[in-house]
């Protein structure tokens, strides 16, 4: 992501990619079952996991800010950026393999630290409010960035360095053909699209993730799977995505607002969504509008939509308020924006 424009500093802005892909729930290839993951000692060097799971609901390990090692270098644009060191030799060589096409990319960020998030995450709480800080801010801890194994691209066309998201979401077939190398160099794409309800952030085709080893990052490619998947903290299925017919909204504005539920939905950790269904054209009324105005006066809101989700939890809920084990139902999201925004959601529940 652009590191210097202000939605692409936060991993936890999918409405930004929304608006950007045009993608929703479902894909074109189907998920396969899991994978337990081996043991493999190359996933190790020094302490470090190659295969450290960092998400919205997982944790950066205590003591990884200490024991990882990084360089420093100097992007094409100026930037500073610093990287896990042997993420750092697998980029170059992809990299150079890619030049071999005529495919020119550089490094937009990669590591950030926990205390530098939370500066940022404090700085948001006292000039906007708890609340939105929460919305727009990932939660110190939780970035896959703090490891320094997240890498995010851009492209270099013509010389031009392009960095920002909406204008490098274009080059579908540049992109195509990174993917199709990173496997090699150990890395895998991150966030899939259509896996939202996984991964918790929107498709972004620059961000890169290095395993440390080319073989697995090989099989999760080949069978189109997220990383949770391969490691097993996420076992469902595929759920079914119904944005049924309307004549106020187009698909793409349905997808665009199932994703920010999907988002959301990664948030659950352990339960299974099995599916979101349009609740209709009979929900878009003035009435519900004006509710959504009322939650959140803020907004400013001139459209409305409802969605019905049903899904299942786990055996053990952990801190979330649902029964165990248990079928859930007609839950309903009721999302809002403005008529040049992109979705909010409002409000959820029974």
């Amino acid at each position: 992501m652009k590191t210097k424009s202000f939605v692409s500093i936060f991993l936890c802005l999918c409405m930004m990619l929304v608006a950007f892909t045009g993608c929703g729930g479902n894909s074109s290839k189907p998920t396969e079952s899991a994978t337990e993951a081996p043991t493999v000692a190359e996933t190790k060097n020094d302490g470090i996991d190659y295969m450290v799971l960092v998400n919205k609901t997982h944790k950066l390990p205590d003591d990884w800010e200490q024991k990882v090692e990084t360089v420093h270098f100097t992007n094409s644009v100026g930037d500073d950026v610093e990287v896990e060191k042997k993420a750092y030799d697998a980029y170059l060589k992809l990299k150079a393999d890619l030049e071999k096409e005529g495919i020119y990319v550089d490094l937009d960020s990669a590591r950030r630290s926990v205390a530098e998030q939370q500066r940022i995450m404090d700085d948001f709480t006292k000039q906007y409010g708890k609340d939105y800080a929460l919305k727009t801010v990932a939660t110190p801890g939780y970035s896959e960035h703090h490891t320094g194994l997240a890498l995010d691209l851009y492209l270099i066309i013509d010389g031009k360095d392009i960095t920002e998201n909406e204008d490098m979401i274009k080059y579908t077939d540049i992109w195509s053909k990174i993917h199709s190398k990173l496997a090699d160099y150990g890395f895998i794409l991150r966030y899939l699209e259509g896996r939202e309800y996984i991964t918790g952030y929107g498709y972004e085709p620059w961000h890169i993730r290095y395993i440390d080893n080319p073989e697995i990052a090989k099989e999760i490619t080949d069978k189109d799977i997220t990383f949770e998947e391969y490691l097993g903290t996420y076992k469902g299925s595929k759920p079914v995505i119904d944005y049924g017919s309307s004549s106020v909204y187009t698909e793409d504005d349905l997808k665009a607002a199932v994703i920010q539920i999907e988002c959301k939905f990664a948030f659950w950790n352990g339960c299974e969504l099995k599916s979101i269904r349009y609740a209709g054209d009979d929900a878009v009324t003035d009435k519900n509008l004006a509710r959504m105005n009322e939650i959140n006066p803020d907004g400013k809101f001139t459209k409305v939509v409802e969605f019905l989700m049903d899904f299942h939890t786990p055996k053990d809920i952990g801190d979330l308020t649902f029964n165990p084990d248990s079928d859930y139902t007609d839950y309903q999201w009721w999302l809002a924006r403005t008529d040049d925004g992109g979705w909010e959601i409002v409000s959820f529940g029974y």
